[in-house]
């Protein structure tokens, strides 16, 4: 498992592109017939991928976690981006579609992951915080998800946020995890863009044509730096950072925090002209 310790913003703003990204964006979480971690002091989260091909793979644990098994203290919150899989936790078999979520909770001793088809592979993107309380074990699908209408045509931003790991849906100890989707002809995410000091945010941005890029915008609102992001590349965004971005063409984001509250509405809004 990868260990990334974040710079602060004094730091951030005197590092050049190729250490920025260094810092900040995963560029080679996903690889075919492995699972990958990292391990970040946001928050302590760890971000990963399981991606089984030629069979199962399972969930162990790490030095660095201290634990007899991965989720002895820690909670984790998983998104389907690929084909139908199976996660089985503890005996129980989970099929998960495209786009499906499961949440596993504190205490949970074996994790495996399978793909119906390797060719196909399912692709299982993992975000896990610690946990001090244990809530079960819970699936969702899109049709489950709470949907939020947000944005408008005519500032390229309309969008639909589809929740699964909320106050008002899967329960949790302190992870919050949905994802994003476009209306045609909308590129803007997080627009106007907010910080939240009380937590810490991932993002995932999935289904970007080859050819394309997101425009990732981080940093204190008035020191902004750009990060541009690939299909399947993590950026991890520290309370005291924006995080907004504009693709050149379609994409979806799975979006997950940790922290002192879970309340969607728990942020910081900074006006479109006040960036710098």
């Amino acid at each position: 498992m990868e260990k990334r310790l974040m710079p602060s913003p004094r730091e951030t703003s005197i590092l050049d592109t190729d250490e920025l990204r260094a810092a900040f964006l995963v560029e080679n979480l996903f690889a075919p017939g492995e699972i990958c971690l990292i391990h970040t002091d946001l928050d302590r989260a760890i971000v990963g991928s399981a991606i089984p091909t030629s069979g199962p793979l399972t969930l162990a644990t790490d030095d660095a976690l201290k634990a007899d098994f991965f989720c002895q203290r820690r909670e984790l919150g998983i998104l389907n981006l690929g084909a139908t899989g199976t996660v089985t936790v503890d005996g129980t078999a989970h099929d998960l579609g495209s786009h499906d979520c499961l949440y596993i909770g504190r205490g949970s001793r074996e994790i495996t992951f399978t793909s119906v088809s390797g060719e196909t592979p399912a692709v299982f993107y993992l975000v896990s915080y610690p946990a001090h309380a244990t809530y079960p074990t819970a699936k969702a699908t899109r049709a489950d998800a709470n949907r939020v209408e947000l944005g408008s045509k005519d500032e390229c931003n309309e969008r639909t946020i589809l929740q699964y790991i909320h106050e008002n849906g899967i329960k949790s100890c302190q992870l919050v995890l949905g994802f994003t989707e476009f209306k045609p002809g909308s590129v803007w995410n997080t627009m106007p863009c907010h910080t939240h000091d009380r937590r810490s945010e991932v993002y995932c941005y999935f289904d970007v044509p080859a050819a394309h890029r997101v425009l990732h915008m981080m940093g204190e609102p008035q020191e902004t730096r750009p990060l541009w992001v690939a299909d399947r590349q993590v950026v991890l965004s520290p309370p005291w950072s924006i995080h907004c971005g504009c693709g050149t063409a379609s994409y979806r984001f799975c979006w997950a925090m940790g922290g002192e509250n879970q309340a969607f509405t728990d942020m910081d809004r900074v006006e479109i002209a006040e960036l710098r």
